[in-house]
């Protein structure tokens, strides 16, 4: 599929017209206009059921959707996000910067279940399909732009964050897709505009915008670039030194101690972040096959674009971590560099068309099938290919003993499980993690609910276990409820 003649047919675009006046996106007019919408529904239709299938087998890996559950039953009820999961009384803006998250607020009130945020993520998610696929087709026409916003919404990043719980970056992905629109078309402003939202969704997202603030200073909009990158760099200094701190319990920012290898807060962590960086980057191997696929999804023509700067902040702190879950291509942390990568991708093949040598030129004209080919080789197993499987939506063992312990536990009671309970719980129940309310601050709690395969590896009764952790305290064990011992607080 050529993109030069691709370019011909659904952008609106003269044949006579020189390749220069093609070089950067048109705005899609017509009927054209609502195929990226197109696509995004679908994705959405996609998204949604791998993350309901999930939730509905009671299939959770993480306690973020318990978390996130709790903060949007927070700002719904009072309008400032307490999370006792995290500890008790803990602020989540003493955790994480993600004031965004207030947006979940109203939904919850609406529809207090995890299953609400699952579907506000995969709108989102999907949402940025939109602006990567229209882009795409202004740029390289119908066939090679819808190609392009396929590969992206199949992309391995999207997918696998989709295919995890819930998490704040689902705000990072429409985002950073509309300001690489804007990007593409040259609309300097809008650009600005829509990165400076980030600084709202997390705060490591500031060094990407001061990233993105390099990009358009390299791509003839410099004072936007640096006053773009100023203010990145600036939100980062003061959300990591003063606005954490001021909401923490410690006055501190709990992950300076993740960055590398013997960091333990600001500037130690900085600067043995960076003497370590060089071999932390690479080892072990999964950090290079990281490396690999991120860039690999376009082709490694990104690699052409300034845009692919904005990449590196996200890359660098993960892949510099020493912690292992940060290193793969699963769970949600590669969702944003996705939308960076397609969109740096789009403008290599712009500027492309304006330059040498030859072979690169033609090569740019076949990317966009070279990343539908790759998005679809990762895609043969996982999530995405078990969509149409009649097992993925089959009821489970897990399913049906949440189901039994959600109509035993009276509403309202507090609860102390781990984490396969901590979401089904949130909207009836004060919910406590037992990895977090414990010590001289921990809470009381009316029920204990924990899953036996944990209690096995206790050497002590899980009674014995309830008194110990709520010194004072009587527990009566219940009759266990499938693969659940739940205890009761005895008054």
């Amino acid at each position: 599929m050529s993109v030069t003649a691709a370019g011909l047919e659904g952008g609106g675009q003269p044949a006579g017209r020189a390749a220069s006046d093609r070089a950067h996106a048109q705005p899609l007019v017509g009927p054209l206009r609502w195929l990226p919408v197109g696509l995004g529904a679908v994705f959405f239709t996609v998204y949604v059921a791998i993350s309901t299938a999930r939730y509905d087998r009671q299939d959770t890996i993480s306690w973020d959707l318990g978390i996130f559950s709790q903060a949007a039953q927070s700002y719904a009820e009072r309008g400032y996000p307490v999370v006792t999961i995290k500890g008790p009384d803990v602020a989540l803006l003493g955790d994480h910067f993600s004031p965004v998250i207030a947006l979940w607020g109203p939904l919850w009130a609406m529809l207090p279940s995890p299953v609400t945020l699952l579907v506000a993520q995969a709108m989102l998610v999907a949402f940025s399909v939109v602006p990567i696929a229209r882009v795409a087709i202004g740029l390289l026409g119908t066939r090679a732009g819808s190609a392009v916003g396929v590969a992206y919404g199949m992309s391995f990043g999207l997918i696998a964050a989709i295919d995890f719980d819930v998490h704040e970056y689902a705000f990072a992905a429409p985002l950073l897709a509309l300001s690489g629109e804007a990007y593409l078309q040259r609309r300097w402003r809008a650009t600005c505009l829509w990165a400076g939202a980030l600084l709202l969704v997390k705060e490591d997202l500031g060094l990407t915008v001061a990233a993105i603030g390099v990009a358009l200073a390299l791509s003839n909009a410099r004072r936007w670039g640096l006053g773009l990158a100023l203010v990145g760099a600036a939100a980062t200094v003061i959300t990591l030194l003063v606005v954490i701190p001021a909401f923490s319990g410690d006055g501190s920012w709990d992950y300076w101690q993740r960055l590398g290898p013997g960091a333990d807060g600001p500037p130690t962590s900085v600067l043995s972040s960076l003497a370590a960086l060089p071999v932390s980057l690479v080892s072990p191997a999964i950090k290079v096959w990281t490396w690999v696929a991120t860039f690999g999804v376009t082709g490694f023509l990104a690699l052409r674009s300034p845009w692919v700067l904005a990449v590196l902040p996200t890359m660098l702190w993960r892949l510099g971590s020493d912690y292992e879950f940060y290193w793969g291509t699963g769970l949600h942390y590669s969702l944003v560099p996705m939308p960076i990568m397609f969109v740096a991708m789009l403008d290599a093949i712009a500027r492309s068309r304006q330059g040498r040598p030859t072979w690169l030129r033609q090569y740019a004209e076949h990317t966009p099938t070279i990343a539908l080919l790759v998005a679809l080789v990762l895609s043969i197993q996982g999530p995405l290919a078990e969509v149409l499987s009649p097992s993925t939506y089959a009821d489970t063992a897990r399913e049906r003993d949440v189901e039994r312990i959600q109509a035993v536990l009276p509403a309202g009671s507090t609860v102390e499980t781990d984490i396969g309970l901590l979401a089904p719980l949130v909207a009836e129940h004060d919910v406590y993690f037992i990895g977090t309310n414990e010590g001289a601050g921990s809470v009381p709690v009316d029920y204990v609910a924990v899953e036996r395969s944990s209690a096995l590896r206790w050497p002590m009764t899980v009674q014995q276990w309830a008194r110990q952790r709520h010194p004072g305290e009587r527990y009566e064990r219940l009759p266990d409820i499938g693969g659940y011992h739940v205890l009761r607080r005895i008054d």
